[in-house]
């Protein structure tokens, strides 16, 4: 039985909105029952706050929890929760204007925006009023925890609301949905539990749909780490990351400043993008008060974080109706910073205490830490720390970090030195460590071809640059001017200055099609010449990358870029090479060209084969032939 009925008109600032949200953001509908479970949710959070304050609490004996009740043959959706409730003054407050500084501003912007893109219902908070996007009319069934009577607030969302006094009602608030013919949908199990597990599965409060609890997965990342167990990590992880096996790593977090963050972190076991099933989604949803903000968020994490799984949670952010939008783009980028730079500091911990475990993940992994290092200029002093090569002093297979390089480093040193190579083998067998291997300088051996862009664009690594050895005019050590020929080399075999620079000249004469100068090398030890790029920042494995993008995308080769041939003038094919130039310029001709050709392979650059296979017969003819 109910009496004293009175109508009301709405403001006009929620006629507009609501006009709005009927007729122009209906794509969105799945977020009126998140919204109404979010307000239920918040309703009894406040009412279990609030009942410490009294002795014995209204309707005490009730269950803190969020019913809902679907009626297909009546066409609706009901929800109902055990919450503060609203009085009499609240309902006509609360549901007839928009509780909203600045109202006018705000419905203008939401005007603007719903005129450009009729998905932006996420943007601006209007919560309750999304109901009418799938309901003819709303009844508001409701009493609050004050002891005052309940009342019913009914409306069809066109002008004007009914408010009703209904006596007998339990504390808290019932809110039902009269469905529209073409929103059934929501009255069917399947349809509002799959919106429930996908936004409000964790919601602190037990959410019932037809008598059986929904949101049965705990949101681990609100308990303290000495509370939970590890099998109960896994068991969220693989909920949470739609997984098998246990993940390789964890972390879990929370920070209070700059802003309040509650982080639940995990990499999985395995990279399915090393498995060719194309780019993978980013993996770690973001959420406001246990609320999805944000499935799959691209912006809560830099891309190259994306293999991640798992939760952020921050009640800073600010709340809206649908939890898919943000409208504070400078609080994210804050959070993005906190947590990626929080994650990239837990690896190197790891890394330093469990070096194997590390190592496995940066096998499975790297790639990722590699592609932000050339990607994300902010984060590139953490990642240097964790990126991984091998090295001259290390075993074949193994890896080590740029910090334990610089602990080895000679005490006159000044640069870190890398080479690339198809190999370790292709590498040790080539003329470009010859000198680091005299001098026992260590080098690292970049064995993928991204390697080389990574070390470039770190630029440095504490205070040490970082150098290629393929590079022109690299100088190991301070005396290593060219030297006249050590003790034990052949005497006949000795070339003065004068006879240095003829050769050098004669062949740069000779190979001026393919190179852009011939000088003398300071580093070669055994072998007869070497190819450097005269652009220090272009390494032969960065043009190989290039040139081959090129040609996958189909674009026209740019021309081959000239390069400097290093010769090693105590080499004894270069000391005859020079006598020979004087007495079979011809053939002398040809050996010069295979050395220039003999270097390029080496370097890893294209020559053309056949002309190389023709030429090297006719050497070969006039050896045997005397």
């Amino acid at each position: 039985m109910t009496t004293q009925a009175t109508t009301h008109e709405f403001k006009a600032e929620t006629k507009k909105l609501l006009d709005i949200v009927i007729n122009s953001l209906y794509t969105e509908r799945d977020v009126f029952v998140r919204e109404l479970i979010s307000n239920a949710a918040d309703a009894l959070e406040k009412f279990r706050h609030e009942s410490l304050t009294v002795t014995e609490p209204f309707d005490g004996h009730l269950p803190l929890e969020i019913s809902i009740e679907l009626d297909e043959e009546k066409n609706s959706f009901i929800i109902t929760d055990s919450g503060t409730g609203m009085s009499r003054d609240e309902l006509e407050n609360n549901l007839g204007t928009i509780a909203h500084s600045g109202s006018n501003t705000y419905l203008a912007e939401l005007v603007e925006a719903a005129k450009k893109d009729v998905s932006l219902i996420g943007q601006f908070g209007v919560g309750f009023y999304s109901s009418f996007m799938a309901g003819n009319s709303v009844r508001v069934q409701t009493r609050s925890w004050d002891k005052s009577e309940g009342h019913e607030w009914v409306s069809d969302g066109t002008g004007s609301f009914t408010i009703t006094e209904m006596p007998g009602l339990r504390r808290g608030t019932k809110i039902i949905v009269e469905l529209k013919d073409d929103a059934k949908d929501y009255a069917q199990k399947w349809k509002v539990e799959s919106i429930i597990k996908q936004y409000s599965a964790f919601v602190s409060f037990p959410v019932k749909l037809d008598g059986e609890v929904v949101n049965t997965v705990q949101a681990l990342w609100t308990k303290s780490k000495s509370e939970i167990k590890d099998e109960e990590y896994n068991d969220f992880y693989k909920f949470i990351g739609n997984a098998s096996t246990d993940p390789k790593y964890r972390l879990h977090f929370s920070a209070d400043a700059p802003l309040a963050i509650n982080a639940l972190l995990f990499v999985p076991e395995e990279n399915f993008e090393m498995f060719g099933f194309g780019k993978v989604d980013p993996g770690v949803n973001l959420y406001c008060q246990r609320i999805l903000i944000d499935q799959h968020s691209k912006t809560i994490l830099p891309e190259w974080l994306r293999f991640l799984k798992g939760v952020v949670d921050s009640e800073d952010l600010p709340l809206n109706i649908s939890r898919q939008a943000l409208q504070d783009n400078a609080l994210v980028a804050k959070i993005r910073k906190v947590i990626t730079k929080r994650f990239l500091k837990y690896l190197d911990e790891q890394a330093k205490s469990d070096p194997e475990k590390y190592e496995k993940f940066w096998s499975t992994f790297g790639l990722y830490l590699k592609e932000g290092a050339t990607s994300d200029y902010e984060y590139q002093k953490e990642i240097g720390k964790l990126l991984r090569f091998e090295s001259s002093k290390s075993d074949e297979g193994k890896v080590v970090g740029l910090a334990d390089y610089v602990l080895r480093m000679n005490p006159d040193q000044e640069e870190i030195y890398f080479i690339n190579g198809s190999s370790r083998a292709a590498i040790e067998a080539g003329p470009y460590v010859e000198m680091f291997k005299q001098k026992d300088i260590e080098i690292l051996y970049t064995l993928e071809p991204i390697d080389d862009f990574v070390l470039n664009h770190l630029g440095e690594f504490d205070g040490k640059k970082l150098v290629s050895a393929d590079g022109a005019d690299l100088s190991l050590t301070k005396d290593d001017d060219n030297e006249d020929v050590k003790d034990g080399d052949d005497a006949s075999e000795k070339m003065d200055k004068e006879g240095v620079e003829a050769l050098t000249k004669w062949m740069q004469e000779v190979l001026a099609d393919s190179i852009s100068e011939v000088v003398v090398s300071k580093r070669l030890v055994d072998a007869p010449a070497m190819i450097v790029n005269p652009d220090g920042h272009m390494t032969s494995s960065m043009e190989r990358i290039m040139a081959a993008n090129r040609k996958d995308q189909g674009i026209p080769g740019m021309g081959k870029s000239k390069k400097k041939l290093e010769i090693n003038p105590k080499n004894s094919l270069v000391t005859k090479l020079a006598e020979l130039q004087k007495t079979d310029a011809d053939l002398a001709k040809q050996v010069a060209q295979q050395i220039h050709d003999n270097a390029m392979i080496q370097a890893g650059l294209v020559v053309d084969p056949l002309e190389m296979v023709e030429r090297n017969y006719k050497i070969l003819n006039r050896v045997v032939q005397g």
